[in-house]
């Protein structure tokens, strides 16, 4: 496995504590305990869309043709956001960035009122490209993004008309927005995305 994508805030990630008992991996409410696999996916599961190294050429404002919006959802750090979009292909944000945002707040409100997803736009573009949570609860959804860092998705989750992973494990839009890495567990696929990445409003 690939090492984690290092820290905008220093040479290497800050390390994660080990989770609890009842966040560590939590798998989709249809997984099985012992989960049939062919090639890192669950049988029957969508898999992830290839793209090349072309999507992340030099355009106009680093790998993309506009910066980020000027406002973003949840209070992300735009100039931050501009930095890890654009201007980046190895760095994050630091770990458990989203937990002083108000992301959470958003989360648990989508939940409250019934909203079945919610849907995570392109920074720069304002395209959807991620929908969470599908075929698993709100709850697992926050557990597994604390768990690991970063809010973590799984194939189901991706809109694979808008998402490309790369040979490196990078994940991007077809925007050339720098999204994350692919880290797989024992489940599959696993997403690792920064949200600054994902914190667009819709256009």
């Amino acid at each position: 496995m690939i090492q984690r994508a290092r820290s905008l805030l220093g040479s290497s990630r800050t390390s994660i504590s080990k989770p609890s008992a009842d966040e560590a991996d939590a798998p989709a409410d249809d997984a099985p305990s012992s989960p049939a696999v062919v090639f890192g996916f669950r049988k029957g599961q969508k898999g992830p869309v290839y793209g090349d190294e072309s999507l992340m050429r030099p355009r106009a404002h680093g790998t993309s043709d506009t910066p980020v919006q000027p406002t973003l959802r949840w209070g992300c750090d735009v100039k931050q956001a501009d930095k890890i979009c654009n201007f980046n292909r190895h760095y994050a944000e630091r770990a458990r960035y989203f937990m002083s945002t108000s992301f959470m707040r958003d989360l648990h409100r989508a939940e409250r009122e019934g909203e079945k997803t919610l849907t995570f736009f392109d920074s720069n573009t304002g395209q959807p490209l991620f929908s969470a949570p599908r075929f698993r609860s709100y709850e697992k959804f926050w557990a597994e993004s604390k768990a690991h860092g970063w809010p973590s998705f799984r194939d189901e989750e991706v809109n694979w008309d808008r998402v490309r992973l790369l040979a490196n494990r990078e994940c991007v839009s077809i925007d050339g927005t720098h999204l994350g890495h692919n880290l797989p567990d024992r489940y599959g696929n696993r997403y690792c995305i920064n949200l600054v990445s994902v914190a667009g409003f819709p256009k």
